[in-house]
């Protein structure tokens, strides 16, 4: 997949150097900026980009008069945009430009990126932007965003990577709330963990349902300390991590026990019990019979 960003943003612009900076703090997707400053373009159409699923967000660091743009083939806009203004552009829709000068940093937001966001902010999908093609709009967030990043982008050897992650995570969410109508539905339980926490939580949790894991380190993967999640996690399932585990371990028992060619000890094993009575202990606990009773009950 081509993604319009770094060498690949500048190929397409017919710029050589195009620096850029990545960030992964969304497991979903990347966000990236790249900065691109051309003085002498070629007397051709810029683009069109590769379509795909992103967008674009371009913060203008130069006035740019008589710009004409397009989409999906037809002319959009002819205007003048002034450094300091942000033009946003939907991958899909083939965006092109005739060649002015420039200098820009252009913010890469796959939708994949906006929806994750939305998702940590227990919000809807973000279906699209709303923006007018090719218009400038002065947004002073992006602009002040932007203006952040230009030194780490002439010196990336000297960037802190957690405070690119952080400035980067800002771009996203600001344009998530301003132009993708972001609002969340409701806020989790005061003293909860956050969405994004409690799938990081269930991932670790449900890979590691046979062996076990430290809490600990379910907490370090969720930036919170020990004590702080096992609260969290009460207030926001209901349970103890300890608990959920076991009911977790008697829910993937149930599909072990369909399988006559297991004994109770062998099921046991494979769901993270210690021994067949550790097994029908909690069998019992949850379910309310033991499971050579559950097991002969599906035969009936």
């Amino acid at each position: 997949m081509t993604e319009a960003y770094g060498q690949r943003l500048g190929e397409a612009l017919r710029v050589e150097n195009a620096p850029s900076i990545v960030t992964r703090v969304l497991r979903a997707a990347k966000i990236a900026v790249t900065e691109i400053r051309c003085d002498n373009p070629l007397p051709e159409m810029c683009g069109p980009l590769q379509r795909e699923d992103a967008f674009l967000v371009t913060l203008h660091l130069r006035d740019s008069p008589n710009r004409e743009y397009w989409e999906d083939g037809r002319r959009a806009s002819v205007c003048a945009l002034r450094a300091g203004e942000s033009c946003l552009h939907d991958l899909k829709r083939n965006p092109a430009a005739l060649p002015k000068a420039f200098h820009c940093l252009f913010f890469y937001l796959p939708r994949a990126a906006l929806d994750a966001i939305a998702d940590d902010a227990n919000a809807p999908p973000i279906r699209d932007l709303r923006y007018e093609p090719g218009a400038g709009v002065n947004d002073v967030t992006i602009s002040g965003l932007g203006s952040l990043l230009l030194p780490v982008l002439s010196h990336p050897d000297q960037a802190n990577q957690l405070f690119v992650d952080h400035v980067l995570l800002a771009v996203g969410v600001h344009v998530a709330h301003t132009y993708g109508g972001m609002r969340p539905m409701s806020r989790p339980a005061r003293g909860g963990l956050a969405p994004w926490q409690e799938r990081r939580a269930m991932e670790i949790l449900r890979a590691n349902i046979k062996r076990g894991v430290a809490l600990k380190e379910v907490a370090r993967e969720c930036g919170i300390s020990v004590g702080y999640f096992s609260h969290a996690f009460r207030r926001t399932l209901g349970v103890a991590p300890h608990k959920w585990i076991i009911e977790q371990r008697v829910v993937l028992s149930k599909e072990k026990l369909r399988d006559d060619r297991l004994s109770l000890s062998d099921v046991a094993i494979e769901c993270g019990f210690s021994d067949q009575s550790h097994l029908t202990r909690a069998f019992r606990q949850t379910v309310g019979v033991s499971p050579g009773a559950w097991r002969r009950a599906l035969k009936k």
